[in-house]
């Protein structure tokens, strides 16, 4: 049983922290930023919906073809060095058509990458060990989310509201993500995947070809995906109730130091009583914490609400990921991750509309409300329609 982090995982897990401090200077600000030059909350929906969308549909698309050529790394300096180009040609122009473009570049980036990654790291490890290694480079990916907003935060403290030059700044780590990623090494991949037709949605044929156990894992994670809208809402959120654009950063930073810190440990117990478990547990803190913020809570709540957030995430996506990989041929591992990610990215996009809507149309409340109600009842499908094999 591999019970080690490899090499391999390592340099994956560092070029994940330095993209996503590339990534996390300009998240918490991107909001604000938007909203300062005309974005409603519909907009800003609208945009993160289809960016996420264009990303889903390139992870399923870009994973099967990995799996089929039997080759990860081309895709994962590809993918990472579209994202890095561009976060500062964001800053270049003002017009709606233009962000939507770059964004979209960005998130095309992920899609190219994701699937391809994740079978790196699915192949670093034993079905035992999945939780551990996920988990490890969720750790680093969200340490550099963590970094990232304190450098926004040092440098809007003494250039307040100047958030183009932080397009420009987020280049730098971007360019060291890439250079990390050159020192990757891969095995040979020699096996025939299910799908080996070639076209952009090829990848949905996989459904024909996947598990019993498969399906019902991911139907309830497409769920998931519809109530499950951009974290940008959550500190539009903040933002409502009445803080400053600093106080948004900083929660955003507190939130991404816990889930740093919670992913690795979450990935061990995992590893010890079962990924569904802890993928339940994940999913009771998010009920918690979207009904929690309909309350408009004061701020020393808002952190506690943070607190549980992070570790929600932690408990949550990396642990879907390994869930999927073990259930998953070795052969499709790519492509039953692109499958996902790239079907779920539809929900994903409808999630962030009907999450804009909500708050246009009625209030914020309305919004957090109706996620919090939809995880209940997805807590009650995986008790009752999902079943697990053993660990061991």
């Amino acid at each position: 049983m591999r019970s080690k982090i490899t090499k391999t995982v390592w340099i994956l897990s560092l070029v994940s922290l330095f993209t996503d401090i590339a990534s996390e200077m300009l998240y918490p600000v991107m909001p604000i930023y938007l909203q300062s030059i005309g974005f409603t909350a519909l907009l800003i929906g609208s945009l993160e919906g289809l960016a996420e969308a264009v990303a889903g549909f390139s992870k399923g698309y870009f994973g099967n073809l990995s799996d089929r050529i039997g080759k990860r790394t081309i895709f994962v300096r590809i993918g990472y060095s579209l994202s890095a180009i561009s976060k500062p040609m964001i800053a270049f122009f003002t017009y709606p058509l233009w962000i939507f473009l770059m964004r979209t570049i960005d998130r095309l980036g992920k899609g190219v990458r994701t699937s391809a990654r994740d079978a790196l790291l699915s192949d670093e490890a034993s079905k035992e060990t999945k939780g551990r290694v996920f988990g490890f480079h969720r750790a680093l990916d969200t340490f550099g989310a963590f970094l990232g907003p304190i450098a926004a935060l040092a440098y809007l403290y003494f250039n307040p509201d100047d958030y183009i030059s932080l397009f420009y700044f987020a280049f730098i780590p971007g360019i060291i993500s890439i250079s990390l990623s050159f020192f990757i090494k891969e095995k040979k991949h020699i096996h025939t995947p299910s799908i080996t037709k070639k076209g952009f949605l090829s990848f949905i044929k996989y459904w024909k070809y996947s598990s019993v156990e498969y399906k019902k894992l991911v139907i309830g994670l497409f769920f998931f995906a519809l109530i499950n809208s951009s974290d940008v809402f959550l500190l539009l959120m903040v933002k409502y109730i009445g803080y400053s654009g600093n106080q948004v950063i900083i929660t955003y930073i507190f939130y991404n130091l816990i889930y740093a810190i919670f992913s690795f440990p979450v990935g061990v117990i995992a590893d010890k009583i079962g990924l569904k478990k802890i993928f339940i547990f994940g999913l009771t803190l998010f009920a918690i914490v979207y009904g929690g913020m309909t309350l408009h809570p004061p701020l020393y709540i808002i952190f506690v609400l943070f607190f549980l957030y992070g570790i929600y995430a932690s408990a949550t996506e990396s642990i879907a990921k390994a869930w999927i990989t073990n259930i998953s041929e070795r052969k499709d591992t790519a492509t039953a991750i692109g499958f996902f990610t790239g079907i779920s990215s539809v929900f994903t996009f409808f999630a962030s509309l009907l999450a804009g809507f909500l708050w246009y149309k009625f209030n914020p409340s309305v919004t957090f409300g109706f996620s919090s109600i939809g995880a209940g009842l997805l807590i009650l499908y995986f008790l009752v329609f999902v079943k697990t094999k053993p660990q061991h």
